[in-house]
């Protein structure tokens, strides 16, 4: 096939990467974007913010239950035509999202059109760099579609801080409409690749892979209000245990009951939503574990950052978006300049070095917590971790498609972002399960402790706060402290505990991801010695 150099100027091919970074960018956006707003649109659309919540874990739902089926649909209809699809079904998402008058209507408009919208466009611009790009062109073109994603995350907390404070949180979604119009125009430049005219869709295997992935993600999401394998108190039980991890065995069971399903149509000739074989091949399993690592690791850092900026320091959005950008130039630094100046690198060596510097900027950051540091301790630690994503961007997406043969790339796109999506579920509740989990007993132990604080306050406390102490800024609890009639002294105690308490929350769960980042640098051998497309490379065996 003809790279974009042997078929047209430099231009074109810059054209077409900008049209497929900029859809990456946008399928990112939203939930960055609605993390800062969740108080805002619940009072303006008339909820609360729990059912705001409902709608941010419902579009996760969507979307990762899809995926699979995404990338089928874009073998059937063709990558270019299912891009197409995808981005006007997500353009009237964001419309009907930017003008709705209560919750269903969001989650009509964000939840399920928007997610349905990602799950057709995300496994199609994965197709869509194999087609337009040659095997030696690939890393720099993920890596900057990757880097995309990712940026965007950094980048949603201020774009969502400005546009909530100076605007409406509304206009974000109506300024996504005027992008996906542009994306449609320039995607004509785009070349496609055959597909299946007489394709058929799996409709049984579409519902197992659909369920199986939402009881996983529904599971994983669900775990940080009932506990992930201990329920917590007040909270359901299911044969003693949570509901949120029999929820993620079933979802499991469901997926290997999809895979045999997968293999019985396969040996009778018939067509398949993914062929499990794909599953042999060593790079693609390599490519898609590091995937998860990595979406883990960065879901769990934005997690956990925020946190520490907005409520710990008292910062606003804008000024937390801002603290975070320098993650966001790193990132792209390495994402390009990997691929751009080291074009024959090993790509196990810049894996291994991705993922070694993710654990260097996540330990400095938690020796560098402790009580009076101000937000400038961010910096370093950010410029690190942007750095090791930024390479990892810059190898797993050519690792991963370049693994089979091209016309299984939808195949592969569809696997890849199921993966990222579980890893940054997981991240995500991980992060915010070790952190509650270690701010309560810090905070319980401290209160008990705390000579100032009587001792039937203290005890009292321990019994209401059993099911997690909510991780809440200073002046709230002061206040509310307030209101309760606590008097001063005691009250000033607690909220010095309170202030130790979310610390070492903080600390405990940046040390897991720490932990889960030096793990991640020993799953090499299914990374390639040698760049896709050299001689080198050998056969995946």
């Amino acid at each position: 096939m003809l790279t974009p150099s042997a078929r047209g100027s430099a231009s074109s091919a810059g054209t077409i990467l900008l049209t497929l970074a900029s859809a990456q960018f946008l399928m990112t956006l939203d939930t960055s974007v609605m993390n800062v707003s969740i108080a805002t649109v619940a009072k303006d659309i008339g909820t609360t913010v729990t059912g705001v919540q409902t709608a941010l874990t419902m579009y996760a739902l969507v979307m990762a239950s899809l995926m699979i089926t995404g990338g089928k649909v874009g073998r059937i209809l063709g990558r270019k035509r299912a891009f197409a699809i995808g981005c006007v079904i997500y353009g009237c998402g964001s419309f009907t999202t930017s003008l709705a008058p209560n919750l269903p209507v969001l989650i009509l408009g964000w939840s399920f059109l928007e997610g349905l919208g990602a799950a057709l466009i995300m496994p199609a611009v994965v197709a869509l760099v194999a087609s337009n790009f040659g095997r030696p062109e690939r890393p720099r073109a993920y890596g900057l579609v990757a880097a995309a994603g990712a940026i965007a995350v950094a980048a949603g907390p201020l774009i969502g801080g400005l546009f909530t404070t100076y605007a409406s949180w509304r206009w974000v979604f109506a300024g996504e409409v005027l992008v996906v119009a542009a994306i449609l125009v320039s995607a004509r430049r785009m070349a496609d690749t055959p597909y299946e005219h007489d394709g058929e869709l799996d409709l049984a295997g579409t519902l197992l892979s659909a369920v199986g992935l939402g009881l996983i993600v529904y599971g994983v999401l669900r775990s940080g209000t009932w506990g992930f394998v201990i329920a917590k108190p007040g909270a359901p039980r299911w044969l003693g245990l949570s509901p949120a991890i029999w929820l993620i065995f079933m979802g499991c069971g469901v997926l290997a009951g999809f895979l045999a399903w997968e293999r019985r149509r396969r040996d009778r000739g018939r067509a398949v939503l993914i062929d499990p074989a794909i599953l042999h091949h060593r790079y693609l399993r390599g490519g898609l574990t590091s995937f998860f690592f990595q979406y883990l690791l960065q879901a769990g850092l934005f997690f956990s950052v925020p946190l520490f900026l907005s409520v710990a320091l008292g910062l606003s959005a804008i000024e937390t978006g801002l603290r975070l950008l320098p993650l966001s130039v790193t990132l792209l630094l390495g994402a390009v300049g990997v691929p751009k100046f080291f074009p024959n690198a090993s790509p196990r060596r810049v894996v291994r070095l991705g993922f070694l510097s993710l654990f260097l900027g996540i330990l400095m950051l938690v020796a560098a917590l402790d009580l009076g540091v101000g937000p400038e301790v961010v910096t370093w630690p950010m410029l690190l971790a942007g750095l090791g994503v930024g390479g990892l961007a810059s190898q797993l997406g050519s690792v991963t498609v370049s693994a089979v043969p091209d016309a299984q790339a939808p195949e592969v796109g569809g696997l890849q972002n199921t993966v990222t999506n579980l890893g940054a579920s997981i991240g995500t509740a991980l992060a915010g399960t070790v952190l509650v989990a270690a701010l309560t007993t810090s905070f319980i132990t401290g209160i008990q402790d705390n000579p100032a604080i009587p001792r039937e306050l203290s005890s009292k406390a321990a019994v209401q706060l059993t099911s997690g102490v909510p991780f809440i800024p200073d002046s709230d609890l002061k206040r509310a402290l307030g209101a309760a009639g606590v008097p001063g002294p005691t009250a000033d105690a607690i909220v010095d505990e309170n202030t130790e308490a979310r610390l070492v929350g903080l600390r405990a769960a940046l040390a897991v991801l720490a932990l889960i980042a030096l793990a991640a640098m020993l799953v090499y051998r299914g990374i390639p010695t040698h760049q896709p497309g050299t001689h080198a490379e050998g056969a995946d065996p």
